[in-house]
């Protein structure tokens, strides 16, 4: 196993291109045979600017720490944050044979990230859509992931063409829709959520990011953004909430210096984490649950 060389890095790059080319409508893109991937939870925003990143970290982290073995397929292509949350900015992907080797962090948890094939992490990605779906299709199907109890999807923000891409061609069974506290989180949530029944995804419940600040000196919680919509939003569509995440600058340094898994506070998504390990008895009861209504 060794680092990507440029030769590797132009080749795969090639072979993103020559992949969306071959791609004619939707089709479920297969793993490697060095893969074996039990549950995919993507989590999505209906816009960008929400911390939807931070939420899958924080969601990765959380199911690592209940020891399960946790991978992070960063989507969103364009604009990748993982892996400097995870304390990898100064590292590149490895290969074995044809097959890309996710990096691993200091907790174990396996990320796989365009940024991590850049010699600088400002290195912008000016792809096309078809090519970004070509790395999508590299990512999940010739990738090393070996065996992951869950692969956390960190997809793009809002319901453009590459999140479709991922919808009808990877499993993702669950989706956490990442939301903050302003007037118009219905209607942005809303094309989120339709979007997931146009594909049949289901959706696991709303996580609130920025929901509030604590004031240092009282302890009082300050609604910067104004008043919280995520009870009436999450009533609205039947749909859990699954966490308020505060405004707190501990969590903003953490991210910023790479140290999530290490300085994250203990029990901040115990919802979502719930939500995630009892997916395979949910999927079940809706099979159930469908087959009845069809006899």
């Amino acid at each position: 196993m060794a680092q990507l060389t440029d030769e590797e890095r132009e080749r795969i790059q090639q072979e993103m291109a020559e992949g969306a080319q071959q791609q004619e409508g939707p089709q479920m893109f297969e793993t490697s045979d060095l893969a074996e991937i039990h549950r995919v939870i993507g989590v999505v925003s209906g816009k960008g600017g929400v911390g939807k990143s931070m939420v899958s970290g924080m969601l990765a982290v959380e199911l690592a720490r209940a020891g399960h073995s946790v991978g992070i397929l960063d989507a969103d292509v364009t604009g990748p944050s993982i892996p400097k949350m995870f304390g990898l900015s100064n590292t590149l992907l490895s290969a074995l044979d044809d097959n890309i080797v996710p990096a691993t962090t200091a907790g174990g948890i396996k990320v796989v990230s365009t940024n991590l094939m850049l010699r600088h992490e400002d290195d912008p990605v000016v792809w096309r859509g078809p090519v970004i779906a070509g790395a999508i299709q590299q990512f999940w199907g010739q990738t090393a992931w070996g065996n992951l109890d869950y692969l956390i999807c960190d997809m793009p923000p809002g319901t453009s063409d590459v999140a479709l891409t991922i919808f009808q061609s990877i499993p993702v069974e669950g989706l956490v829709v990442v939301t903050s506290p302003q007037d118009l989180v219905q209607v942005v949530v809303g094309k989120a959520l339709n979007m997931a029944a146009m594909m049949e995804v289901p959706v696991l419940g709303l996580v609130e990011n920025m929901s509030y600040a604590t004031c240092p000196d009282c302890g009082r919680r300050i609604e910067v953004f104004g008043p919280s919509h995520i009870e009436e939003t999450a009533a609205h569509f039947h749909l859990p909430v699954l966490g308020r995440l505060p405004i707190d600058p501990a969590l903003a340094a953490a991210a910023d210096s790479g140290r999530i898994e290490q300085d994250l506070p203990q029990g901040m998504l115990p919802d979502a984490v719930s939500l995630a390990e009892s997916l395979p008895d949910m999927l079940a009861e809706r099979m159930r649950e469908a087959v009845e209504g069809e006899g």
